[in-house]
């Protein structure tokens, strides 16, 4: 029996890498699951992999818990043994976890075992190596998005906290035109009303006293 050695890393993160050794005639399914054994994330997330060119472009997709739009044109994970697509001996996979809040990684094909370890239970992990990045979380002081992005939970709560939505943005814009800024034009206006008003009263002081001087 055969054993595949993969290389994970996230795609914005190459200083964070796994390293899998995994049964030839094992699912995508256990290999998804082992990966996140070793990074600590729900497995129980809709993913893919895609089979993947050496510039990690996506092909055909290999998929977990995929919505209803995509049950009818993708395989399942559970369904895949890994060795059915394995046609390079650096072979590449594009690994998406978690659609609804997207992360990336690269998984790459390094070794080819010819004998499996019978004191070894696989999927095993061969190789850890930094701390996998924490998950934005709604309620955390502060999160680090895998893609790269630092984001605190305030800006993330007062959107939500909103329940907004991207056709709420024309919504927020007329709010900005005419209400939120509503009070400071108010007092815009005031203020060159007054100014125009002191000149006036100095107008009309001065004809005053020009009247004055006729009699």
């Amino acid at each position: 029996m055969a054993i595949y050695k993969f290389r994970i890393t996230f795609e914005d993160f190459d200083d964070v890498v796994r390293e899998i050794d995994i049964k030839s005639n094992q699912t995508f399914e256990d290999l998804h699951k082992a990966i996140h054994r070793s990074t600590g994330y729900n497995a129980e997330k809709p993913s893919s992999f895609y089979v993947s060119t050496d510039n990690w472009l996506k092909g055909d997709e290999i998929a977990y818990l995929p919505n209803e739009r995509k049950k009818d044109r993708v395989v399942l994970m559970e369904n895949s043994k890994l060795s059915g697509f394995i046609e390079d001996p650096h072979q590449k996979f594009y690994y998406i976890y978690n659609f609804d809040r997207p992360y990336d990684f690269h998984v790459e094909l390094v070794k080819i075992i010819l004998d499996a370890d019978p004191n070894i239970e696989y999927p095993f992990l061969a190789k850890s190596v930094g701390e996998a990045p924490k998950i934005m979380e709604q309620n955390s002081p502060q999160a680090v998005d895998p893609r790269g992005a630092a984001a605190t939970a305030g800006e993330f709560d007062f959107l939500n906290e909103m329940n907004f939505v991207p056709e709420d943005t024309d919504e927020l814009e007329a709010m900005g035109d005419m209400g939120i800024n509503e009070e400071e034009r108010e007092e815009d206006e005031e203020s060159e009303d007054d100014e125009f008003g002191d000149e006036f009263s100095d107008d009309d002081q001065f004809e005053d006293d020009s009247h004055k001087d006729d009699y």
